[in-house]
């Protein structure tokens, strides 16, 4: 899964100015001291750091402050020669994004951060993948061939997942094509057809609305994010751990409290900026949503804010009237930033399943939704609704609920997602 949040290069990131030397007021009166050695310090952007060696003998005071261990001291009583094991320079200190390690350091954690993730997901989907293994395994037990009644019962086990009938259909179809040309003669190769089937389906979806955040110029900011969904189905939540992961990764984040249609959504909300460390703007129960975003966007701008994430009432695709309020708010971004909202994700929570789509359908006629946000996911065992979702909406599933926890976001990866589904 790698970095959860791309648009900051990581080589941005790691060269935040860090690889400045060390100012006089910076530097520990030791440090004064010392004459200035000849070597220079390992650019931060090096794939390795050479080993750095000195023919002066620093005092045990010099030594400890720099952390250089010693790994073979020679003495003939006069001199001592050390040969040093590569150390981590005293300006990396300085870093407040965990960048005080080597670039080893950093590739082994990011690497099993993402393997972490992955094993948290793939924990999540589990009841899915226990359903859906249960229902295929009892469709190809005891069968030796692909028959036309083996194809009905895999249809009607794919249909419980909440695939969805009209995406069952087609998979089916296309199957049926390859057992017709002999490219599909055995149960193994059916199993990869239909895997390849679910995968093929994803991947098209991420070729309309927005697949990355990496679409938009580096240069544009802040990056506008706008949350839409029905009461219920996890918004304020996905707002919350949304801005903790992007936060986290070194962007700055602001929280905008455009939900001022219902009493506790902006208390809700309080609560996850405060616990998430992230500024929140707000104003009083009643005005003007699009105002609300007017002065966030104003104060994005002038705090050089990365990120802007707003929160929208809870709209009921039977209110007009709430629909025109959502599309003036982004007039009102388009005008304050350059093709600002960037993204305007649309929150569905799994449990519901099928009866999330026909809202989801009203929402793509006026909220110009570019992608999906799936929460909940590991409480259903109907988790095959990703995949109805980016067949019917044609959009890419940019997120994923995992868990109540405030890291329990991911980014929705679909070849993991379906190896994970048939593991």
């Amino acid at each position: 899964m790698g970095f959860f949040w791309k648009r900051r290069k990581k080589e941005e990131i790691i060269t935040l100015g860090l690889s400045q030397p060390l100012t006089e007021e910076e530097r520990t009166p030791s440090e004064k001291a010392e004459p200035e050695s000849p070597v220079a310090v390992p650019s931060v952007r090096s794939e390795q750091v050479k080993p750095v060696t000195t023919v002066t003998d620093p005092t045990p005071e010099v030594d400890q402050q720099r952390d250089v261990a010693a790994s073979r001291v020679q003495s003939d009583g006069h001199q001592a020669e050390r040969e040093r094991e590569p150390v981590r320079s005293a300006v990396f200190s300085t870093s407040i994004l965990g960048l005080d390690k080597s670039i080893e350091e950093l590739q082994a954690e990011e690497a099993a951060l993402e393997q972490a993730f992955a094993t948290r997901f793939r924990r999540a989907i589990s009841a899915t993948r226990e359903s859906l293994s249960e229902k295929l395994d009892a469709v190809f037990q005891g069968r030796k061939q692909i028959d036309a009644a083996l194809l009905d019962d895999l249809e009607e086990a794919l249909v419980a997942a909440d695939i969805g009938v009209a995406t069952t259909l087609g998979i089916l179809d296309r199957v049926r094509r390859g057992i017709a040309r002999q490219q599909i003669n055995d149960l193994e190769a059916l199993k990869a057809a239909i895997k390849e089937e679910l995968l093929t389906i994803l991947r098209e979806a991420e070729k309309n609305g927005v697949a990355s955040e990496l679409a938009v110029p580096e240069n544009v900011r802040p990056y506008v994010m706008m949350i839409v969904g029905v009461n219920g189905v996890g918004k304020t939540t996905t707002i919350g751990k949304l801005a903790h992961r992007i936060k986290a990764e070194g962007n700055d984040v602001l929280i905008c409290a455009a939900d001022t249609f219902r009493a506790a959504a902006t208390d809700q909300l309080a609560i996850w900026a405060e616990r998430t460390g992230v500024p929140l703007i707000q104003q009083k129960q009643g005005t003007d949503p699009a105002a609300v975003l007017f002065d966030a966007l104003k104060a994005a701008k002038a705090r050089g804010t990365d990120v802007l994430i707003v929160d929208t009432a809870g709209r009921l695709h039977t209110k007009s009237n709430l629909m025109a309020e959502l599309e003036k708010m982004r007039r009102v971004a388009g005008r304050e930033v350059q093709g600002a909202p960037h993204e305007t994700l649309l929150v569905i929570d799994a449990v519901t399943g099928q009866n999330g789509l026909e809202q989801a359908r009203q929402f793509l006629k006026t909220a110009g939704v570019t992608g999906i946000v799936l929460t909940k996911l590991d409480g259903t065992a109907k988790g095959g609704i990703a995949i109805a979702i980016a067949k019917e909406l044609k959009l890419p599933i940019r997120y994923a609920g995992i868990g109540e926890k405030v890291d329990d976001l991911v980014v929705f990866d679909p070849e993991q997602y379906v190896n994970s589904l048939f593991e």
